[in-house]
């Protein structure tokens, strides 16, 4: 099925293209930073992005062949487009779990979603830094994972672990992110599946 991009939408990214130039970025990386910068309308993105184009060619390769997508926070999951996401953070089960082992809701979803989705997952995380640190901490062996929450507690921090840890990713340097900004970050690769952007 064919996305109808909307009028406002042309317009938003002859603003954008006329504003910078990304065109010496490598497709996949400019894709998902023009999709950024359009949700987000902060260009800081340009420069604040990580991405990596072999990693982002893996997450697609992934999404293509029917890989599961986790969402650390409902907000991220209503974000995605055309793509059914695991958001376990509000069920009362993962709020149980979370007492008993004494962590964060948020980690305690990342537990539950893996035992649900197992390897090859493409994780979207925009929130919850805590997330992001439970997910680097098991062996998930994630497809791709989108690492842009946001915060002044621990949000760059978790993003940096992230960079460190090898696993694919996107993120950005710094304590800004949220669920919009990865939303559109998974809806930039989603578009390209179908072959519009």
């Amino acid at each position: 099925m064919s996305r109808l991009v909307h009028p406002i939408e042309v317009e938003s990214y002859r603003i954008l293209r006329e504003r910078v130039d990304l065109g010496h970025l490598p497709p996949l990386t400019r894709t998902v930073t023009e999709r950024v910068v359009h949700a987000s309308a902060d260009l800081d993105y340009v420069t604040d992005l990580v991405c990596d184009e072999a990693a982002l060619t893996e997450g697609l390769a992934a999404l293509r062949a029917g890989a599961p997508v986790v969402a650390d926070v409902a907000m991220v999951a209503a974000g995605i487009t055309g793509r059914d996401a695991v958001c376990p953070v509000a069920e009362p089960g993962t709020a149980e779990r979370a007492r008993r082992a004494g962590v964060t809701r948020s980690a305690a979803a990342v537990r539950v979603a893996l035992d649900r989705v197992g390897s090859g997952a493409v994780w979207v995380v925009g929130c919850a830094p805590t997330a992001l640190v439970e997910l680097i901490s098991l062996d998930a062996r994630p497809a791709l994972v989108i690492g842009l929450p946001v915060g002044f507690v621990g949000a760059a921090e978790s993003k940096a672990a992230l960079r460190a840890s090898g696993l694919p990713g996107v993120s950005n340097q710094g304590e800004k992110g949220g669920s919009a900004v990865a939303a559109a970050a998974l809806n930039a690769l989603l578009y390209t599946e179908e072959g519009n952007q």
